[in-house]
């Protein structure tokens, strides 16, 4: 037997009742893109039932309509815990609830706390510029060339909880980037900073670009998440992408690191296209539709990923077999169309689909656990403490 999640980064659904307290009224990832690119899109998920799940919420997708009998199951998630980030989002499917929100910093220079970087400059050696909250790819041009000048380390925020260290290979070569970003991470604790992130660069002033070399070091979590339980029943767990980051490596067999989408498509190809040995939990994030193209306000792209990813799940369908278990879904929003560069507090989609099993609505759920619960449920693990599951 088998599970398989698949996270299509920032795919979310429509705006949660209290998005307007992060300020997210009216945002919607996947009927905005539909609105925007014109025609007809994404047919493997929308004979799954992607229309079907917006529905839910009163949204027709154009484009990408409603069907009279999906290939899956369908519904929509709310978010529990505060937030609207990569880790909270993640490790709330994975069955971790959180009770208060990681810490956010303001948008406008300074944005860090002085003391931070000063114990950051006292630990690494290294000075830095930014401590504002940017784009990547406009804070480098901004200031990559003062970088390669002076040595200073590119430091800026989001509008998620993280402290982002970005900085050219020739001038800080990989390894001593993760090394700065590690003691970062121990630093950023006693501030609940939820992710410390590496962002290397190459290029020239004028042409910088980002490398795939960008690692997450996610702050450690109490409790156990669904890896936890599995692997107690010798059950194998496998990350792709940045799952293990994620996660810490906690409770998975086999975390492979793979970056962007294109490699992580490769790689669960490949793990399905072979019966697993034993009883198997696949936990995969296709972070491209996030990174590159909702933070970059570019509803075009972001459906031209959803379109490589939908011939994907194409293929997945075809070779996956009666004892294995197909659940899609997301992470947070990031509305293309949005203000902003950030994340959008918005449900995410629900698509669970197993051969010859029955297909019905599974409505609205009240919280990211129930994927974490249906997991434990998929393998008969009693008692699991989190979520309804919804098989």
């Amino acid at each position: 037997m088998r599970v398989v999640i698949i996270v299509i980064d920032s795919f979310g659904i429509g705006a949660l009742p209290d998005a307007e307290n992060y300020g997210d009224s009216n945002s919607n990832t996947a009927l905005h893109i539909c609105k925007t690119v014109k025609g007809e899109k994404w047919p493997v998920l929308k004979k799954m039932g992607l229309g079907n799940a917006s529905l839910i919420l009163g949204n027709k997708l154009p484009g990408c309509n409603a069907v009279k009998s999906p290939l899956a199951s369908f519904g929509v998630m709310k978010e529990k815990s505060p937030g609207k980030d990569t880790t909270t989002g993640h490790w709330e499917l994975a069955g971790l609830e959180l009770d208060s929100a990681f810490t956010t910093f303001p948008p406008k220079f300074p944005s860090f706390p002085k003391k931070l970087l000063a114990d950051f400059t006292k630990e690494t050696g290294k000075e830095i510029i930014g401590n504002k909250a940017a784009s990547g790819t406009v804070i480098i041009e901004e200031l990559g060339k003062e970088h390669m000048e002076t040595g200073k380390l590119i430091v800026y925020t989001s509008g998620d909880s993280v402290f982002q260290v970005a900085a050219h290979e020739d001038i800080v070569p990989l390894e001593k980037l993760y090394d700065i970003c590690a003691k970062a991470r121990k630093l950023c604790d006693q501030y609940q900073v939820g992710r410390v992130i590496a962002r290397p660069f190459i290029g020239k002033p004028g042409n910088f670009t980002r490398t795939k070399g960008r690692h997450d070091y996610s702050i450690n979590y109490k409790g156990e998440t669904i890896f936890d339980f599995l692997h107690k029943e010798n059950i194998n767990t496998v990350g792709v992408g940045k799952i293990g980051d994620i996660f810490l490596e906690r409770g998975i067999n086999d975390s492979y690191n793979d970056k962007g989408n294109k490699a992580c498509i490769k790689r669960t190809e490949e793990l399905l296209s072979k019966p697993a040995e034993g009883d198997e939990f696949i936990f995969v994030n296709y972070v491209d539709t996030d990174m590159l193209y909702g933070h970059r306000r570019d509803p075009q792209g972001y459906c031209d990923e959803v379109e490589k990813i939908d011939k994907h799940l194409g293929k997945l369908i075809e070779v996956l077999r009666e004892d294995e278990l197909l659940i899609i879904t997301a992470d947070h929003g990031c509305d293309p169309t949005f203000k902003g560069t950030d994340h959008t507090r918005e449900y995410v989609p629900l698509l669970c689909y197993q051969k010859k099993s029955e297909v019905v609505n599974l409505g609205i759920r009240d919280q990211f656990s129930d994927v974490a619960a249906s997991v434990a449920d998929f393998f008969g693990i009693p008692g699991y403490p989190r979520g309804i599951s919804f098989l």
